[in-house]
């Protein structure tokens, strides 16, 4: 049977008396009262009892993922097709479960935490190379985009995806498919794709989900070595769906209105699609009702592990929803599926064989060149000549002296792209430099930078208190513009002084809203130098009237009073996120020096080991009948050593590795809680 899932929303307000939780943590019985309305004949129905796979209240968001999704994950690697599907109301925590927050990291969802664990359980593989890559479909008002295209935005003609059944099944033409190495190109995948989704806000939910979002991970498994050409396919397929929506509770009006019409419409196609497969005398199966069940085709049930997730509101306002959301589950567990492990297949040819076949197409390309005319096309590696050609060329395009670049293949097309980089890199460092000579800054900038240059004889490993490793800057301390003419800053001055910084933490927070503010300053004041150095008369009147505008709280203050009352939770946040970071830290802190103590160790073992060899070799070395060389009990007792410490040495990096993932992710959210925060203060 399909697996289902429900998951209750905390609430304050739990409606106990309508709604009573199973012993068991599978069942659930709603009892509803007879409206007075109904008159004196009265025979609706007012007990409902519900059974399914389990019940997830008050229940954090790793047992949510134990629960649901690792074995689900698990057998992916092993071959098999897995899908989960949240749905549910508008509001009830769909989104929340599948993906998380943003802001916590113990908040994360299920498609974080899934990337992790592939990942992780990829790196124990030792002959085994596992291959990732992922899609993330949108489904907005029966049209679909591409979540991880940019380019392809939602008003362009060009985005033109469609759904289409192919001899491996089904499949969206146009869809993007990204080939991701480690985790953390994942993450950034998906917190890029996450921007762009559609939400909207009405009475039940500020932030509600306008579309069907569907993230798709391909698995493929083959032999490093190539000794097994077998590989071996899988993928898996989360789902969060939008939420249901009744218009007499939402009070959706325009674009909200319709955008709810075409949700329902879906979800309704959903439903019929469900109690179809659940009926085994049905002879036809509805997929191609909608887009939405068109696309699912080959993820519910059939081969597939299916795992429904059902989420809905504890409250005795909501209880009707409630009950059609159960019946959907309900419906769902009837559905049954015969998972099978995917067919092995060999790989394609060799790579002599690929390559002959490159050269063959180069080849015909270089035909229809000459077909079209087009005889100066070449499709070999730029030259050292070519790349001054087109250098020249972009310099000449950004003076203005020609109005376009003829482009005549894609490595040109590459090439100018870099000309431009690297301009632009050059132009940032001139402007920086000018910006720091013309404020009589110079020095102090190459104090603090040449302050800041690590010792290039030792090896850097992060400090405990997680200052000199933080990637953000939150812990140094700002370098402040001064004016010109003012005196220079006191150095004596008393960091810890109750009047200007109460905590360190205030201490940080402030120089990171000072450092944005100069930045910000210092983009403005390239613009207004030639103004003040041509009129003096109108810098001063002009300083005066901002003088005359300023407002009657500092940036400091400002910031203060923000923290304490809009921004509180936020700033909660926000010490919360940094507290987990600097403990990540000081855990890769002791890894890493556990790490060096175990390479000195192993160095010692590996010269004490050639020094037995050398004696070995001296004294004489002896065999026995099969030719193999005898050793006496302290050289075994060192190899037996050796291996321990290269065991441990091994394990010590993979935890390196994944200390390193999570402080990357902590890194993430800190950073967006700081921008937030001093854009909140801004």
């Amino acid at each position: 049977r399909v697996l289902a899932f429900v998951r209750v929303k905390p609430t304050a307000h739990f409606a106990q008396d309508m709604i009573r939780l199973g012993a068991d943590n599978k069942s659930i019985d709603i009892y509803v009262q007879k409206s007075p309305r109904g008159g004196v004949v009265n025979n609706s129905q007012t007990d409902w009892s519900f059974k399914l796979d389990g019940l997830l209240h008050n229940t954090s968001q790793e047992v949510v993922y134990e629960t649901v999704a690792k074995d689900l994950v698990s057998k992916a690697l092993q071959g098999y097709n897995g899908t989960i599907m949240c749905y549910g109301q508008t509001g009830a925590g769909k989104t929340y479960t599948m993906t998380g927050t943003a802001s916590e990291y113990r908040n994360r969802g299920i498609i974080p935490r899934a990337i992790q664990q592939i990942f992780k359980s990829a790196a124990e593989f030792l002959n085994i190379l596992v291959t990732v890559r992922i899609s993330y479909l949108e489904i907005y008002n029966e049209a679909l985009f591409d979540l991880l295209a940019p380019a392809l935005g939602r008003g362009c003609k060009d985005n033109q995806l469609a759904v289409m059944d192919g001899p491996q099944g089904v499949y969206v033409k146009g869809l993007s498919i990204h080939p991701v190495s480690h985790e953390e190109e994942a993450l950034h995948l998906l917190f890029e794709a996450r921007e762009p989704k559609l939400i909207g806000e009405h009475s039940l939910n500020k932030n509600s989900s306008r579309s069907h979002c569907i993230f798709t991970m391909y698995i493929e498994c083959r032999s490093r070595d190539y000794t097994n050409h077998k590989c071996l396919r899988s993928k898996i397929t989360l789902i969060d769906l939008a939420g249901s929506e009744r218009l007499s509770k939402t009070g959706s009006e325009g674009q909200v209105r319709v955008e709810a019409a075409y949700i329902n419409k879906s979800l309704s196609f959903l439903e019929q699609l469900i109690i179809a497969l659940a009926d085994p005398k049905r002879e036809h199966i509805p997929f191609r009702q909608s887009k939405l069940t068109h696309v699912l085709k080959d993820s519910l049930g059939g081969k597939c592990d299916t795992v429904l997730v059902t989420n809905i509101y504890g409250e005795a306002e909501h209880v009707e929803e409630t009950l059609s959301s159960l019946r959907f589950a309900t419906r769902m567990n009837w559905v049954t599926a015969e998972p099978v492990p995917n067919e092995p297949f060999y790989r394609e040819p060799s790579v002599k064989a690929l390559e002959e076949e490159i050269q063959l197409l180069k080849q015909e390309l270089v035909m229809q060149d000459n077909l079209t005319s087009h005889s100066l096309m070449t499709y070999n590696p730029l030259t050292t000549a070519q790349r001054a050609e087109i250098r020249s060329q972009v310099q000449k395009y950004l003076r203005g002296v020609i109005e376009e670049i003829d482009i005549v293949n894609v490595r040109q097309i590459q090439e100018v792209f870099r000309q431009f980089k690297v301009i632009l890199s050059q132009q940032e460092e001139e402007l920086e430099s000018r910006l720091w000579n013309k404020y009589g800054l110079g020095q102090m900038a190459g104090s603090v930078l040449n302050s800041a240059k690590p010792n290039p004889q030792r090896v850097l490993v992060p400090d405990p208190s997680g200052e000199e490793f933080d990637q953000s800057g939150l812990s140094l301390p700002p370098v402040r513009k001064e004016r010109i003419g003012s005196p220079p800053p006191e150095t004596g001055q008393d960091e810890s002084s109750s009047s200007k910084s109460p905590t360190k933490d205030q201490e940080e927070e402030e120089g990171e809203v000072e450092e944005e503010e100069d930045e910000e300053e210092k983009e403005k004041e390239p613009e207004e130098g030639d103004d003040q150095d041509n009129d003096d008369e109108s810098s001063v009147s002009s300083s005066e009237e901002s003088q005359d505008l300023r407002p009657s709280l500092s940036k400091e203050e400002a910031f203060e009073v923000f923290k304490k009352e809009t921004g509180r939770e936020i700033h909660k946040i926000f010490r919360e996120n940094k507290r987990i970071l600097i403990a990540k830290k000081k855990g890769i802190y002791s890894v890493a020096q556990r790490m060096n103590s175990l390479k000195e160790q192993i160095e010692g073992i590996k010269e004490d080991l050639e020094a037995e060899k050398r004696k070995r070799r001296q004294e004489g070395e002896y065999t026995d009948k099969k030719g193999q060389v005898i050793i006496d009990e302290k050289e075994f007792s060192l190899i037996v050593k050796l291996k321990q410490l290269k065991e441990e040495h091994r394990a010590g990096f993979s935890e390196l590795q994944d200390l390193k993932t999570e402080i990357q992710y902590c890194q993430h959210l800190v950073d967006k809680c700081r921008k937030r925060l001093i854009s909140g203060t801004e």
